[in-house]
């Protein structure tokens, strides 16, 4: 038997449940022994930190809200089937409404998406700067703990504040990490 070409398709899933919509349909494909056909099903995904209470915390959100990519041999059933899917609107597709065929994605947007996701994974962290100058913080580690300061200076590029703590009756600049100090 010839081997059906796989491509990447986009299929539209209902908002916030691209995640169920990509296991409802791995399990529909499971029960019809379509696995060969429809080999994978991704959610894209990037990962990013922020500052919470302190502390340097990943988190991950959904590329493309909306939107699952999944490769198939596409034929007639595989379309029913995943048309049919819990929280699937169905496939982006051109063409008027009976006449409505599912088009694959370029090889060259596929690369472009699963690239900058992957460069997003592998960049340096994104942090969302959480302290402004002249906000009054309190330092929770290092040799100043306990001390009270206001930012002087964010420097972003090295994940930094200068903080001015009032030592022995005198103001001094202190360098520390955003995780050393937490707001007042």
């Amino acid at each position: 038997m010839t081997e059906i070409t796989k491509k990447w398709y986009v299929v539209r899933t209902q908002g916030g449940k691209e995640k169920k919509a990509k296991e409802y349909l791995e399990k529909e494909i499971e029960l019809a022994g379509l696995t060969e056909q429809v080999p994978q099903i991704l959610v894209p995904t990037e990962k990013y930190y922020q500052i919470k209470n302190g502390k340097r915390v990943s988190a991950e959100r959904i590329f493309l809200p909306g939107y699952i990519l999944v490769q198939a041999a596409l034929t007639g059933e595989i379309e029913l089937l995943v048309r049919n899917t819990t929280y699937v609107a169905g496939f982006l597709s051109e063409g008027k409404d009976k006449d409505k065929h599912p088009v694959p994605i370029r090889e060259a947007e596929l690369n472009r998406i699963l690239g900058s996701v992957d460069e997003v994974a592998q960049q340096e962290e994104e942090t969302v700067v959480p302290y402004v100058v002249g906000e009054a913080v309190k330092i929770i580690d290092g040799p100043f703990n306990g001390f009270d300061g206001s930012v002087e200076k964010i420097m972003d590029d090295k994940r930094k504040l200068a903080v001015t703590v009032k030592i022995f009756g005198r103001k001094t600049i202190v360098e520390l990490n955003f995780a050393q100090v937490t707001k007042v």
